[in-house]
């Protein structure tokens, strides 16, 4: 039986996260030394996007959360664990449930050890800075936020930073909307 197919039949043919029943795919929960369905999620194109960073995490959509974190395997208790650390930080709900969480040990250590790895990713701003979490930085050019009217001029500052898992991306606010900013713009 392939991957996808133990999944589906592991999930009931919906996402591990979400429960959404449409265009399901696996996702290899990273590290992985070899593909086996005990690494992997099945998950919806929603989830997968936001988790892999092709998209920003949306704070609502992950609210279930609360519900799949309770999952019996493994691989969905560590996405769970992973995603909750990240949203931590800005959303209250998100610390409350990572306080509840339980993982038998080597979950545990399974789930921390990519949060590791993403903390050796620097960040660093035009002048070759290095961006902390947190961080106040300034745009140094005007910026088009792709989806909206918005233009964030050149000059604001944007305070509280986040880090994502790519080097030359950070998430701030700009006029109240959270939107992704390229490092190259911004000046510490």
């Amino acid at each position: 039986m392939s991957i996808a197919a133990t999944l589906a039949e592991r999930s009931n043919g919906q996402c591990e996260l979400c429960s959404s029943h449409l265009d399901l795919s696996v996702f290899e929960v990273p590290p992985v030394n070899e593909a086996h369905s005990d690494k992997c999620v099945y998950l919806c194109a929603i989830c997968k996007s936001q988790i892999e960073g092709e998209e920003t995490l949306q704070a609502n959509h992950w609210h279930c959360l609360n519900d799949s974190m309770w999952s019996q395997t493994p691989a969905v208790q560590v996405v769970a664990f992973r995603l909750l650390s990240r949203l931590a930080a800005d959303h209250g709900w998100a610390q409350d449930a990572l306080d509840m969480l339980y993982l038998e040990d080597d979950t545990r250590t399974w789930a921390e050890q990519a949060l590791a790895e993403e903390d050796d990713i620097v960040h660093v701003d035009s002048n070759g800075v290095r961006l902390s979490a947190g961080d106040t930085v300034v745009l140094i050019k005007d910026l088009d936020v792709k989806g909206s009217s918005l233009v964030a001029k050149r000059g604001t500052a944007v305070r509280n930073i986040g880090l994502t898992s790519n080097p030359e991306h950070i998430e701030g606010r700009v006029d109240g909307q959270r939107i992704v900013i390229l490092t190259k713009f911004v000046k510490k």
